[in-house]
């Protein structure tokens, strides 16, 4: 295991290349967390920005902050864990697909490109969640996928008939739950899993109410409130040890959280492509379907795209003997264009490298906020260990809501900080290691400390609007 000591300043992290040590122990730090061992955590005491002005100096992704469009200067943005922000190359790709795939090729495009692109573009995101080609395709949304596959992994095992998830799961994934057992014959029985601290769920209380009926464990591996982080590869043995198949949510983590489904054994995934991956407002999501399964787990929703030949128009359905049987209708080609480049970004600077940025990140957040924000009530709501949070972290404060509008409304005096709320008193912040930086967070800390000190939130209306 590795041990990494307290780093009190810059001299602390050895010899004259004073940020080596960092990076370097953080690159073992994504291995071991890769390969399931345990993470020593890090802790700090500078609260100085040319603390953060230095860590950024030795960061190894440092050059692919130009690779994003960033159009509006001073603006801290810690909310690509909702929305990540555009690739440069990502303009240039849709520009090239309505200048010259529509504009000019009109419908040959279809033959030339455009048909196979959900499989292609589910390939490249293969390579980030341990799937091989042929097991990952972009489709739809990801509500409708986890639908699609929930109703075929229930449909697919006779004999069981409950469902497991938690009770922090994403809301819309506990909708598709409850409407599936609402429809189905068999009426499925849904257990939620309760949280012992509201950040996390024990494994122990998940083993506990998976057994012999369990036909399916559907989990977010990322908790979207709070950042908590499922291990993966313990969950699904647990699950295969009690004959349960499993559905990952990945929408919180691919991109920055090192993932293989294959190795951990599990059965289905989905996510989407909007948040580290940086696809774009309601790029299409992905599902994930393991090659074994592609037989037996049928789709429920017969579409013409998933049918063996599609352009036959056959008046019975035939469908595809392979991942392309989860497609439905036609693919949405113009935003699903956004997911390669954004993709590639990701892939290019290495997941690995990517989760170590984000634990120094995630880090700093937590140090800075304990240092400043925890003697103007702020508490944290997110996991403490980084082997157990993904790349955002959860503050709680009882204006956090105002707080969070505060901090876009500075009329131009101060640093405008784009965080986001989430009730009933939360105050997330996303670390996105491809673009954001450690004086981002220094700068952003230092700002939330502002507002909650000289009470400028109370400017602000504690009524909620309709985006929070």
């Amino acid at each position: 295991m590795l041990v990494v000591s307290s780093i009190h300043d810059l001299s602390d992290l050895g010899g004259e290349d004073t940020g080596h040590l960092t990076i370097q122990a953080l690159d073992w730090s994504a291995r071991l967390i890769h390969n399931g061992c345990a993470l020593v955590k890090q802790s700090f005491s500078s609260t100085d920005r040319s603390f953060a002005e230095e860590l950024d100096r030795r960061d190894v992704l440092s050059s692919y902050r130009s690779a994003f469009v960033s159009s509006e200067p001073g603006l801290i943005y810690l909310n690509g864990n909702s929305l990540g922000r555009l690739p440069v190359a990502t303009s240039e790709a849709l520009e090239s697909t309505v200048e010259e795939a529509w504009g000019k090729g009109l419908i040959r495009s279809w033959r030339e490109e455009w048909y196979d692109l959900p499989a292609k573009a589910g390939n490249r995101i293969a390579k980030l969640i341990g799937a091989q080609p042929g097991e990952v395709i972009v489709s739809d949304s990801t509500t409708i996928n986890l639908y699609k596959l929930t109703i075929a992994a229930l449909e697919a095992q006779t004999g069981r008939t409950g469902i497991v998830t938690d009770e922090m799961n994403f809301p819309s994934d506990q909708y598709v739950l409850q409407a599936v057992a609402a429809r189905l014959k068999a009426k499925p029985t849904i257990t939620y899993v309760k949280s012992h601290d509201g950040v996390s769920i024990s494994t122990e209380h998940l083993s506990e109410a998976i057994d012999t009926d369990t036909a399916l464990v559907c989990l977010s591996h990322v908790n979207y409130k709070t950042g908590f982080l499922y291990d993966m590869e313990v969950v699904t043995q647990i699950a295969r040890d009690a004959g349960a198949m499993t559905l990952w949510d990945l929408s919180h983590s691919v991109g920055v959280i090192p993932i293989d489904l294959a190795a951990c054994g599990a059965d289905l995934a989905v996510g989407c492509t909007y948040k580290y991956l940086n696809g774009g407002p309601g790029a299409p999501a992905f599902l994930y379907v393991r090659e074994a399964l592609q037989g037996p787990i049928d789709n429920p929703i017969w579409g013409w795209f998933g049918a063996e030949q599609p352009f036959s128009f056959d008046s019975r359905f035939t469908p595809s003997k392979g991942i392309r049987r989860y497609l439905v209708g036609t693919p949405p080609i113009v935003s699903m264009q956004t997911i390669p480049p954004a993709v590639d970004l990701t892939l290019e600077a290495g997941v690995e490298r990517i989760r170590h940025k984000s634990i120094l990140l995630t880090e700093y957040m937590l140090y800075l906020s304990g240092q400043l924000l925890a003697p103007l009530g702020f508490t944290t709501a997110s996991p403490s260990e980084p082997s157990q949070r993904g790349s955002h972290i959860t503050l709680r404060h009882t204006e956090s809501y105002r707080i969070s509008r505060a901090l876009l409304d500075t009329a131009g005096k101060d640093p405008v900080v784009v965080t986001d709320f989430r009730e009933p008193d939360l105050l997330r912040l996303g670390a996105a290691p491809l673009y954001n930086t450690f004086a981002e967070v220094h700068a952003a800390i230092t700002r939330i400390r502002v507002v909650a000190a000289d009470r400028l939130y109370e400017s602000q209306s504690p009524q909620r609007e309709k985006v929070t």
